[in-house]
């Protein structure tokens, strides 16, 4: 079981699915923080121990900025965004980098493969 923090995009749906298959998982409007800014959204995952799901690519150059080993971060990066898509695929890739979330990491989920960048990412060249 893990515990997911879900940004604004992807839907609620995401972590309703997420919670259907075990895992612990709130959705940014659920907690009345849909207008939130990122540094928000990172102090409330660091805090409650959540892995952030989201499509915002801004994330990555905060986590660069703040070289903090948590929290984790799963970012889609698929052409198809949608939950009916992203869920499933999750769930069933999660076993493969769960040990790299719990430790500190950025997953980045793509196309064609999917990146794990451990953390902190500060002065890490890809």
């Amino acid at each position: 079981m893990m515990r997911f923090l879900v940004d604004n995009n992807p839907s609620r749906r995401m972590a309703d699915g997420l919670r259907v298959a075990g895992h612990e998982a709130a959705h940014l409007r659920d907690l009345g923080l849909s207008s939130a800014d990122d540094e928000t959204v990172f102090a409330i995952a660091a805090e409650q121990h959540r892995v952030i799901l989201s499509q915002d690519t801004d994330f990555g150059g905060i986590l660069a900025a703040r070289e903090a080993v948590l929290p984790s971060i799963v970012l889609f990066r698929r052409r198809q965004k949608s939950t009916d898509a992203l869920l499933p695929l999750l769930l069933n890739v999660l076993p493969n980098f769960q040990a790299d979330l719990d430790a500190g990491a950025v997953v980045v989920i793509e196309d064609s493969r999917i990146r794990i960048r451990a953390l902190p990412l500060a002065g890490r060249r890809e």
